[in-house]
């Protein structure tokens, strides 16, 4: 969201934050129930009023505001696209979230969540989803309904593993599960053909399955800060493979295969360089005077012949 939609949702009398404490959060005050339906009416106007046009979404950016609840009455707003809830203290999603089945684009990153509803999975136009830096250990099944998703991040939270269900997820492109506490890629991440670009940096994997070449797509793998002892072979066949991240492993040697990978085009250094980042391994194959003649000298060292 750019300045001048920032200062449209800050420009009221009131933030909207107070904004939605003081009116939307509060209970209907009448005991009948047209007055109660009449009151939620105007609260979810009140969100209404917040929201703004952004590139053609209906987009409403409730960051940083401190909420430890959303108001109820969001969740009839039902025409919003892109939701923006992040950097708040949330624990928890109430099953309302459901209703937005409009969503394109939910942030959900920076708060305290250690779950996620259920409901999730009906949000089938959902194309992007943020869920970083909370506390989830696991994620729901239902999540895998959510077939458009082209983008998900779920890194530094406490996740072991992912269902099965997200298997399903065949426009999925790129995928951030880095800084949790996996040991073993979960098998629907290889049936995620269309990933163009998988983070797993800073989990507890100690190998990669031979199912990776069927990530045919793939042209960024970063697997660094991991326990990896040894690439599989089958790695080499990712011939679309620009960027190959094992740095702070414990690789004694490499597949021979590896000079199979020339998109990789150089040895690299700088974190965002695309290239082969192997630094920080105790290789003892090859040594390391041959890594000094780049990767074209690693190449013609690992290749037969």
């Amino acid at each position: 969201m750019g300045p001048r939609h920032s200062k449209r949702l800050t420009d009221d009398a009131s933030t909207p934050s107070e904004d939605l404490r003081h009116h939307v959060g509060r209970k209907a005050s009448s005991t009948s129930i047209s007055g109660r339906r009449e009151e939620g009416q105007v609260s979810a106007e009140r969100i209404r009023r917040h929201a703004v046009r952004h590139l053609g979404y209906s987009t409403l950016s409730l960051s940083m505001h401190g909420l430890e609840d959303v108001p109820v009455e969001l969740w009839e707003v039902r025409e919003l696209q892109k939701l923006n809830l992040s950097l708040n203290c949330l624990s928890g999603l109430p099953p309302g979230l459901g209703r937005l089945q409009n969503l394109v684009i939910l942030n959900l990153s920076g708060n305290e969540l250690t779950s996620l509803p259920a409901e999730l999975g009906l949000l089938r136009n959902l194309r992007v989803l943020f869920a970083y830096r909370n506390q989830l250990s696991e994620i729901p099944e239902e999540l895998g309904a959510c077939t458009k998703l082209e983008v998900l991040s779920l890194a530094n939270n406490q996740i072991r593993s992912l269902p099965a269900s997200l298997g399903s997820m065949r426009h999925l492109t790129k995928l951030n599960l880095s800084h949790n506490r996996i040991a073993h890629i979960p098998a629907c991440v290889y049936a995620m053909r269309g990933l163009i670009f998988l983070h797993l940096a800073g989990n507890l994997l100690e190998n990669i399955a031979d199912q990776i070449q069927d990530l045919v797509n793939l042209k960024i793998l970063i697997v660094e800060g991991n326990h990896l002892h040894a690439l599989p072979k089958t790695l080499c066949l990712l011939s679309s493979l620009e960027l190959l991240n094992v740095d702070f492993n414990e690789l004694q040697s490499l597949p021979m295969e590896m000079y199979l990978l020339r998109r990789l085009g150089k040895l690299a250094c700088h974190p965002l360089d695309k290239g082969l980042h192997i630094v920080h391994n105790p290789l003892l194959k090859p040594i390391q005077e041959v890594l000094q003649g780049g990767l074209n000298g690693l190449y013609n060292y690992l290749k037969p012949g």
